[in-house]
């Protein structure tokens, strides 16, 4: 029995395979998901060919310290934004040995959110050492934390899986 619904499995198992057939690394630089697409990915046997690193940063002093992420970005635009999401997907790739990165940051609920961070609102970054960097803001709804959260290692996963067939 797994932790994760079957076809988030399906998807780490998928990438896990592929990965290891294709010799890529990931990391990952989660807040509002707490380690869940690391999670997701270590829930499959071989993934250690696949996993270098996971950095849950979940306050802004830990966004700063692991990741890099300038104190200004943070202030002007806050944790929940393309601007921090941009910035901890950098840092997880540039401190790590990955190939690929992804980043995401959000507002899960069921409390926290505000008319411009609706809970919901999530902002994903994902960036190669090949290639451009892909941001995609999510407004999940108030679905309920573990919905949101959910759907924030399922859409984490395509963007990995999109950024290597890139």
């Amino acid at each position: 029995m797994s932790l994760f619904p079957a076809d988030i499995i399906a998807e780490a198992e998928a990438l896990v395979r592929d990965f290891t057939a294709a010799g890529i690394m990931v990391s990952t630089a989660e807040s509002c998901t707490g380690g869940l697409i690391a999670g997701a990915l270590t829930e499959i046997a071989g993934s250690s060919a696949v996993v270098d690193r996971g950095f849950v940063t979940y306050t802004n002093r830990a966004k700063m310290e692991m990741l890099g992420v300038q104190e200004g970005t943070l202030t002007r635009y806050g944790a929940v934004s393309e601007e921090t999401a941009r910035q901890m997907v950098h840092g997880a790739l540039f401190r790590s040995h990955a190939d690929i990165a992804i980043a995401v940051t959000g507002v899960a609920g069921p409390g926290g959110g505000s008319a411009e961070k609706p809970v919901g609102l999530v902002h994903l970054a994902a960036k190669s050492r090949t290639s451009g960097l892909v941001h995609r803001k999510m407004l999940y709804g108030d679905i309920g934390r573990d919905q949101v959260r959910l759907a924030t290692v399922r859409t984490a996963l395509a963007m990995i899986r999109q950024l290597a067939q890139a």
